[in-house]
This record gives C-alpha cells, sequence and structure tokens, in this order.
C-alpha cells in the first residue's frame, strides 16, 4: 500500500516509450491562438491581460537589459501553472513531480544569469560573495559561505518546486483513501474527511498557481542582482 502512493509520480510509458513528452507538450495545444482581429472573444482577451499584468509585474524592478527576458519568463510562468493545474486532474501525470525536469528548468535559467552577470558587470557579480565591511579574517569563509549559497540556488528552486507538488499529491491520495475505507464503516467520519478533501484540493489549486509564480519571481530576483 505504501508503494502504490508512490505510482502516481512514477513517469509513464505505452509500448516502452515514455508519455512525458506528450505530458509536457500538451499544454501548448490547449491555449488559445490570439487572431489578427481588432475584436477578440472573452477568453483571449482574459489571457492576453493575464500574460500583460504578470509580465509588467514581473519586469517592474528590472532595468530595460532585463527586459529582454519577458517572453520567456512569462512563457514559463504560464507553461508551469497549466502543467501544475493540469496534474490536479484524476488519472494524469504532472511532470513538475519529477526533481530531474525541474533541475532542468532551473539549472540552465540560473546559470545564464550568472554568465550575464559575469559578462556586462564582473566586479557587482564578484562583489556579491563579499558584503561590504566584512573582518579581514572573516573574508575566506564568508567567500566560501556566498559561493555555496550560491551553488545551491537552482538546488532550491528545483527541490521547493517538487517537494510542494509531491506533498500535496501525496496527502489528497492519502485523505481520499482515508474517505473510501471510511465510508462503510462511518459515514459520517467518512463525509467530513471528504470535507477536509474538497478544503485541501483547493488549496493545492492555489500552490500550483503560487509555486509557478514563486519560480519564476526567485528567476527574476537571480536575474536583478546581474542585469
Amino acid at each position: 500500500m505504501a508503494m502504490s502512493f508512490f505510482d502516481q509520480f512514477a513517469s509513464p510509458s505505452y509500448l516502452g516509450i515514455p508519455l512525458i513528452a506528450i505530458a509536457i507538450a500538451l499544454p501548448w495545444i490547449l491555449f488559445p491562438t490570439p487572431s489578427s482581429r481588432w475584436i477578440n472573444n472573452r477568453l483571449i482577451t482574459l489571457q492576453g491581460w493575464f500574460i500583460s499584468r504578470f509580465t509588467n509585474q514581473l519586469m517592474l524592478p528590472l532595468n530595460l537589459g532585463g527586459h529582454k527576458w519577458a517572453l520567456l519568463l512569462a512563457s514559463l510562468m504560464v507553461f508551469l501553472i497549466t502543467i501544475n493545474m493540469l496534474g490536479l486532474l484524476p488519472y494524469t501525470f504532472t511532470p513538475t513531480t519529477q526533481l530531474s525536469l525541474n533541475m532542468g528548468f532551473a539549472v540552465p535559467l540560473w546559470l545564464a544569469t550568472v554568465l550575464i552577470g559575469m559578462r556586462n558587470q564582473p566586479t557587482v557579480a564578484l562583489g556579491h560573495l563579499l558584503p561590504e565591511g566584512t573582518p579581514i579574517p572573516l573574508i575566506p569563509v564568508l567567500i566560501i559561505i556566498e559561493t555555496i549559497s550560491l551553488f545551491i540556488r537552482p538546488l532550491a528552486l528545483g527541490v521547493r518546486l517538487t517537494a510542494n507538488l509531491t506533498a500535496g499529491h501525496l496527502l489528497i491520495q492519502l485523505i481520499a483513501t482515508a474517505v473510501f475505507v471510511l465510508l462503510p464503516i462511518m459515514p459520517t467520519v467518512a463525509i467530513l474527511t471528504a470535507a477536509v478533501l474538497f478544503l485541501l484540493t483547493l488549496l493545492e489549486v492555489a500552490v500550483a498557481m503560487i509555486q509557478a509564480y514563486v519560480f519564476v519571481l526567485l528567476l527574476s530576483l537571480y536575474l536583478q542582482e546581474n542585469v
């Protein structure tokens, strides 16, 4: 029983072919395509308003050099939200519960921000490793600590997204199993547990959106330090 709870996180395959590629490509098919007409339908208008507001909020603290990342960060935000939300549907697979996929997003983007900082302003980028006014005996120790914290950033990005989504899915499955077990024995307790399950599902919808936003927001903060 304990192992079956984790079966939902195994990458599905058909005839030996992993289906995670389909799970990653499916969200892009669901997005409505904007038309060239002046007046669009409500769904396209809402989608454009959401992306515009999010991009303006994300690019506000960045200078003009960081605005080149607007399309990439907005696309990543919409992509992560859609994958996380689709993963809450029954009999679906959530690719963002795989640490390898999240690290595949986090490491290249974090490395790009570091390389941009080293290319455009190497003195400022290296200055983050040593706070101003540090006593001379503590300089080697602080440089080592700040370097380690710098390299932990992509790991924290990937692990945060993976852990939050994995914990939520496990809680939903555990409580849903308890509802089915308690229903023939104690119907009243089962109904109360089902109410908790409903509230937890609403919470997971919020977590799915918030974690995607936090992932992109932290990337923008790393970018802000280097542009």
